[in-house]
Order: C-alpha cells, then structure tokens, then sequence
C-alpha cells in the first residue's frame, strides 16, 4: 500500500505524476488477476459457511487533513458525503438484489440478501449487507475527523424490484447494473486511496478491498450465469431506455447522478482526468482477469452450487 506522507498543497504537474502513479500502482496491487481469482473462488465457501472479511484495526482518531494530498479538503470532504449518501440505503439494495435472484439462484439470492420469513420479515442478514453496511458508519467517522463535525446521511429512495414475465432477462439486466455499481465504487475508493495517506488510506484500503471482493463475486457469478452474452448486448442493456423499466435503469442517467452526489464541478481538471484513468486502466486489468473465466473453470467452481 502507497503510504507516502505529503502536505496537503494543491497539485502542482510534478505532484500531479506523482498521483497517476499512485493509481497505476494500486490497480496493479488491488485488481491483480491472482488476487481476483483469490476473491472468486471464495464465493462456494460463503455458500456454504458465510464470514465477513474482518478489517485490520485503523487508527481512528489519527486521520486527518494533512493525510489528504492532490485536492483540496473541501471538495475531497463534498465527496466523502457524496459517498455515504450512496452507500448508505444498503438494506435497500440487498433486498432489491434477493428478490431478483430467489427464484433462480437461492444460495446467492442468500448471500447477498439474507433469508426473509412468509411473513416477509428479515430472518438472517446477507453476507453481502453484513460487509457493506460498515461503509457509512467509516465515511461518516472520517468526515467528522477531518472537521469535527457529525453528519448524517440523505435519506435517498432505492430503486426497488421491477419484475416482468422473464425472470431471467431481468437478474441479467439487473445484475450489470450491480456490477457496474460496484465497479464504480472500486475506482472511487481506488482513487481516493490515491489522495490520502496512513490512517485515511488505510480505511479507505478496507472500502476499497470490500468493493473489489463484491464485484469480483458478481462479475464471476454473472459470466458463469449468462456464459452466451456479449459486448454488444452488455452494452445496450447498459443503455436501453426504450421502456419505463429500463429508463430507470439507464446507466448514463446513473452516471449523471452521481457525478452530481460527488460534486464533480468542483473538481480540478487534473482531478476529473486521473479518475477517468482510473475507470480505464481498471477496466483494462478486470479485462485481462475476464478473460481467464473460461466455461471450464467456472462450471468447476460454481456448477455444484
């Protein structure tokens, strides 16, 4: 992990450099083919006897503004809230998630959402929940560290399940969106690991590494469930809005969205250019990966499932 200390100044060309490389070596370390792999062939294992990933201790009241570097603290703050608004409505997400995948694919549908009684009430918690609802509570600790000041989220409302008569299109559609969701969230904190030093990053570290351990699970488990899916028909499906349904689910109007939660006028030119790096550069190592996940290894791996 990058844990260089630098004052917080505003980016100059050479620490501009300094930033990119930053990047390019943590997308290196954190979307390592061998680490990705490591991350899906754990997904049986949570069939079968679900463990939280346990964070490494993180010295909480250490964190502060002279451990962000390459932006400035108020737009690096705008983000921090742009971040815990989006994270924060995860019951809402599991269970729109569950019921898409219950019919299909029970241990999964369990995995990210728990198991639901007739009644409809929450039974048991999904692994998935259990992990990503430290997310807010993190952001919120690091806000009020850097400025004294406690927040609390937006109450934001969460798309919820828009079934039609073909169960299996719609876990297809709604699954690319989920992985595009995390694979967002992957970048982000990539990124802002990049921004930050010793005790700021490392709690970054752990949002990051959660958000990689999701996406890697449902990218895999996507391959193997649509193994005959293309560019083309992931792209369209990315960006169809023929439909009511898929107008709510079009990706450039979620795009637009959160490049508004994340207060992107504000950000520097330097600062939209290395994220963009980032999205393309990780894309470019989770491609690599992809192409490792032939029919063979996956059926091996998720076929008893």
């Amino acid at each position: 992990m990058l844990n260089t200390a630098s004052p917080h100044i505003e980016t100059s060309g050479a620490q501009n450099w300094q930033i990119q490389r930053r990047i390019h070596s943590l997308i290196d370390n954190y979307l390592a083919t061998a680490k990705l792999q490591e991350r899906l062939q754990n997904l049986p294992l949570q069939f079968t006897n679900p463990q939280p990933r346990p964070w490494k201790p993180i010295n909480w009241q250490a964190i502060n503004r002279n451990q962000i570097i390459g932006i400035k603290a108020e737009v690096f703050l705008s983000i921090l809230i742009g971040a815990m608004d989006t994270e924060a409505p995860i019951r809402g997400y599991t269970q729109t998630s569950r019921q898409y995948l219950e019919k299909l694919h029970p241990q999964m549908a369990r995995y990210v959402g728990g198991i639901v009684g007739e009644d409809g009430e929450l039974q048991e918690i999904g692994l998935w929940e259990k992990e990503e609802r430290q997310h807010t509570p993190a952001l919120i600790k690091i806000y009020t560290q850097l400025t004294g000041e406690k927040i609390t989220p937006k109450h934001r409302t969460v798309r919820g399940y828009l079934p039609t008569d073909n169960p299996h299109e719609d876990l297809y559609r709604h699954g690319l969106h989920r992985v595009a969701t995390e694979y967002g969230a992957t970048c982000l904190y990539l990124w802002l690991m990049a921004h930050a030093t010793d005790a700021l990053q490392d709690v970054l570290e752990e949002l990051a590494k959660d958000e990689i351990n999701h996406m890697t699970k449902f990218w895999g488990f996507g391959v193997w469930a649509f193994p005959n899916t293309g560019l083309i028909r992931v792209g369209t499906t990315l960006i169809k809005t023929r439909s009511q349904t898929y107008q709510r689910n079009n990706l450039i109007r979620t795009l637009r969205r959160m490049m508004a939660t994340l207060n992107w006028d504000a950000w520097t030119f330097t600062n939209k250019a290395t994220l963009l790096y980032t999205f393309t550069y990780a894309i470019h190592r989770l491609c690599t990966w992809h192409n490792s996940l032939t029919p063979e290894y996956l059926n091996n791996l998720l076929q008893q499932s």
